[in-house]
């Protein structure tokens, strides 16, 4: 990649205080390579320039460092040399396939936010019938709890499997199928006759789960720069969130009814199968995966070519799979910023999988269906905006304070969990009279406490390590935190029932219990309090250890841009 070399003449007519430093023109070249989030790996040493190179320059002129800047005035000049940069036919297409638009928006990313609200959908709908499948299954609050922890448990064992298949395949190969997999247990869990039927149905949609969710944010992460991965996120999180509102909605309003003799939460599983398939299929056949753009690569073998198409399509699997998936997770293991997230992703994930039980305690408190799903709604909007709303404070943040900005936007929301889980579970009368106040408080905790994956976690991933090991250290998060955050739901449970005196044996739950709400209150008090407490704690180390992974990944990368 000695540019200055290849054109002598030019660049000492044109820019003559490079030639005689061309470490600064490469470092220039490397700077705006990682401004722009470009797949580096495939970047030929010769540096040959395609019309998405052209492409990507002009949309990034504005914002990029001053070494950065003259190293895009070299290259408009150079464009214009068409015997030096030939165009291929293929980047022409690509560019065609990728500027497909409707309203305004990518193709490849409404398709992909509709499976993310599809995924959120999935993921509430059996908290949103708790009390109907506890009736169902004459199961108690810990019964439920396993349920939530086996697929909890098993999505977080099996996320290191999107990180694989993502290192070879296309995502939206491997988002169908991961689609296909939680779309086929939904609809099981829905014909299941007994508790132990669930259970391992809850399991398949865990598998399901694990190939998703990874493979979500590492697409998102490749499909923007550094200063706007939060906002990126963030949308991700509102649009998500909607499916989240949505199925849960669903499912709540549908299980008091019945449809053509059959209960309405079992035809609500059914019709949310029915649309993840829809969705997967969509996916699978148009969508665009980022890193399918590809540049110039001056003397490049057909036969190479066809391969790697080939590898791509999924028709042979690659020599080296194993080893080089091996030597990926232990690179993303050994990066303290993701060590460090996970360590407080562990205990701030507790929260959340305790607040499955929100509807159950509504429901207890005297509230009907539509009263519970009311206010499951206002905290699920509040999280949604609060999402949106982390992810662009963050990135206004981090352009003043690039190294400690998103930590101190994750540490303001973690502590914000604590005052408001008190006041929601312990302050507020536990009434039906109640309900206004549960609905602003709610709101307010759901707009101030869902910063963290959006402002911090996930755009900070995508910067410590190489953009091939994006999923990787996605799913290996998911997997970390997963695998631990799994036993929140069976802890309530059990802190309900063995230490505040729940017994779903003796309580009513159709006609509701003040008793049976006040134990499950205080079994989500302990849950929430104490976690969001040592989350933010945890953060800390970043203020240090950020900085210098990321440091160490643009060397890294840098390195391999540098011929042998």
């Amino acid at each position: 990649m000695v540019l200055a070399l290849q054109f002598p003449q030019f660049v000492t007519l044109k820019y003559p205080h490079f030639v005689h430093n061309y470490s600064c023109l490469l470092q220039a070249v490397v700077s705006l390579i990682r401004l722009l989030e470009f797949p580096l790996e495939r970047l030929p040493s010769t540096m040959g320039v395609s019309l998405i190179w052209f492409h990507l320059l002009n949309e990034s002129v504005q914002n990029v460092e001053r070494s950065s800047k003259c190293c895009i005035a070299l290259f408009r000049e150079l464009r214009y040399v068409q015997s030096v940069i030939p165009v291929l036919q293929d980047a022409k297409a690509w560019l065609a396939v990728s500027a497909r638009k409707i309203f305004g928006f990518s193709v490849s990313l409404i398709l992909i936010n509709l499976a993310s609200i599809m995924e959120r959908a999935d993921e509430n709908l059996l908290p949103a019938v708790y009390k109907e499948v506890s009736e169902a299954f004459n199961a108690g609050p810990t019964d439920l709890g396993y349920l939530t922890f086996i697929r909890n448990f098993v999505q977080a064992l099996s996320s290191p499997l999107a990180g694989v298949l993502a290192l070879y395949y296309d995502r939206p190969a491997v988002l169908a199928m991961g689609t296909a997999f939680w779309a086929l247990s939904t609809a099981a869990v829905g014909a299941s006759q007994h508790f132990g039927q669930v259970a391992i149905w809850r399991a398949v949609n865990g598998v399901g789960l694990a190939i998703v969710i990874p493979a979500l944010q590492s697409f998102i992460a490749d499909s923007y720069m550094d200063g706007l991965r939060g906002t990126g996120f963030g949308l991700l999180s509102l649009v998500g969130s909607i499916g989240g509102i949505g199925g849960g909605v669903l499912a709540t309003v549908m299980a008091g009814r019945e449809f053509w003799g059959f209960p309405g939460w079992r035809c609500a599983f059914v019709i949310m199968a029915s649309l993840s398939f829809l969705i997967g299929f969509l996916v699978y056949m148009f969508v665009i995966d980022p890193r399918r753009t590809t540049l110039i690569t001056h003397g490049a073998d057909d036969e190479d070519f066809e391969r790697t198409s080939l590898v791509g399509k999924g028709s042979i699997p690659p020599s080296s799979i194993w080893g080089d998936s091996w030597l990926a997770m232990i690179s993303v293991m050994k990066v303290q910023t993701f060590q460090i997230i996970v360590l407080q992703g562990i205990v701030g994930s507790l929260p959340w999988t305790s607040m499955v039980f929100f509807t159950m305690w509504f429901e207890l408190m005297g509230f009907d269906h539509n009263s519970s799903a009311a206010l499951n709604s206002f905290f699920a909007i509040g999280c949604a905006m609060g999402s949106l709303m982390g992810g662009l404070i963050a990135d206004r943040v981090s352009k003043f304070y690039p190294e400690t900005g998103r930590v101190m936007c994750a540490q303001f929301s973690a502590f914000m969990g604590i005052p408001f889980s008190w006041i929601v579970l312990a302050v507020i009368p536990q009434s039906v009279n109640s309900w206004n106040a549960f609905a602003v408080a709610l709101f307010l905790m759901g707009l101030t406490i869902s910063w963290c994956a959006t402002c911090a976690n996930n755009p900070m991933f995508a910067e410590v390590v190489p953009l091939k090991h994006r999923t990787m250290i996605y799913a290996f998060d998911r997997a970390f935190e997963g695998s631990f955050s799994s036993f929140a739901a069976p802890a309530v449970g059990y802190l309900a029932e063995k230490i505040y005196g729940y017994d779903s044996k003796s309580l009513s739950l159709a006609n509701g219990s003040a008793q049976g709400a006040y134990a499950l209150s205080r079994g989500l008090l302990t849950m929430t309090v104490i976690p969001f407490g040592l989350c933010c704690l945890f953060y800390s180390p970043l203020y240090i250890m950020f900085k210098r992974d990321r440091d160490t990944a643009r060397m890294a990368t840098a390195k391999e841009l540098v011929p042998t």
